[in-house]
């Protein structure tokens, strides 16, 4: 029996949490999948690649035991049924294979379970890969039904707690050098007066983990860990997976779009509030508002000042 012949052994595993909200509402999370992002822990970007009627081609990254991993799957969406199916038509080692499906029950008016299935097959039918993979779907299942529990049991206050905003500056250069500024955070100590150190791993091209140490105007130093994935010639998207105690989700995304002579460069950030640290933080009697402001204010102040050091290094090698 050749390699390609050879039966994998088909695991399957079930993971499922109850919800204090409507069938309906959870199964709309888990039908906007690209919001995923901001929502579930694991999930660092997700695009959509192909979209019809009922049915969706996807690509996922997201970090799995320690690692970054991506793969693609074609979704079928059944508002109906309440029920959302998944195949992996690219998968990442050491997945040989994988599919499986979101099941939403109602348990009553504002009540529901939800259902998180998978089967898969692992390469070699190796018991390590098995071992790894299982461990994988153990975790990360867990992360993403509490997130899913949390977003919709807090629909009603998503509009305050979760927001987005967009800074830009026009560029009289190249945007493949305001590319290359952005992508190079690993010089950003050198060439950003608000990054005390950063330390950078980019084992697969584009897809980057950085540890950054950025200071405020107030002498403390606040440590991030980000996921970037990095579209040349003119796209960033990231996730912060360890965030400031003011939040509990930070995505972003720098865009360089051709304008007149030159680029603009944006760079949105959208942010989810977290509501028990705000005093702690910011002292008695603050409120979500005082930390939508404070984060806003912090957020747009740092990357306004990567886009000036990003513009005056494009223009710099223009002239």
């Amino acid at each position: 029996m050749t390699v390609t012949e050879q039966r994998l052994t088909t695991h399957e595993t079930t993971h499922a949490i109850d919800v204090a909200a409507p069938a309906r509402v959870v199964y709309g999370i888990i039908a906007d999948v690209e919001t995923w992002p901001q929502h579930f822990k694991p999930n660092v970007h997700v695009e959509r690649l192909e979209e019809e009627a009922g049915l969706e081609r996807i690509r996922i990254w997201a970090t799995a035991n320690g690692e970054v991993k991506t793969w693609s799957s074609v979704r079928t969406l059944d508002p109906e049924a309440r029920r959302v199916t998944f195949r992996q038509d690219v998968s990442t080692p050491p997945v040989a294979a994988m599919g499986g499906e979101w099941i939403v029950t109602a348990t009553g008016e504002d009540t529901s379970r939800l259902q998180l299935k998978h089967d898969f097959q692992a390469i070699d039918d190796d018991p390590a890969n098995v071992e790894w993979i299982n461990k994988a779907l153990d975790e990360n299942s867990g992360k993403e039904l509490a997130g899913i529990k949390e977003v919709a049991e807090l629909a009603d206050r998503l509009g305050e707690l979760v927001f987005s905003f967009t800074d830009t500056v026009h560029v009289e250069g190249d945007g493949a050098d305001v590319f290359d500024f952005l992508n190079r955070s690993d010089l950003w100590p050198e060439r950003l007066p608000h990054v005390a150190k950063l330390d950078l791993t980019e084992d697969t091209p584009g897809l980057q983990v950085m540890r950054m140490d950025t200071s405020t105007k107030d002498g403390s130093v606040h440590t991030t860990e980000s996921v970037r994935v990095c579209f040349a010639p003119g796209r960033i998207v990231y996730k912060q997976t360890t965030v400031p105690l003011l939040m509990t989700a930070h995505t972003g995304e720098w865009l360089i779009t051709p304008s007149g002579t030159g680029v603009d460069v944006s760079s949105t950030h959208t942010v989810t509030l977290r509501t028990d640290t705000i005093e702690r933080i910011l002292g008695e009697g603050k409120t979500t508002a005082d930390a939508r402001a404070y984060v806003h204010k912090a957020l747009s102040t740092n990357s306004g000042v990567t886009l000036q050091h990003a513009k005056a290094y494009a223009e710099g090698r223009r002239g």
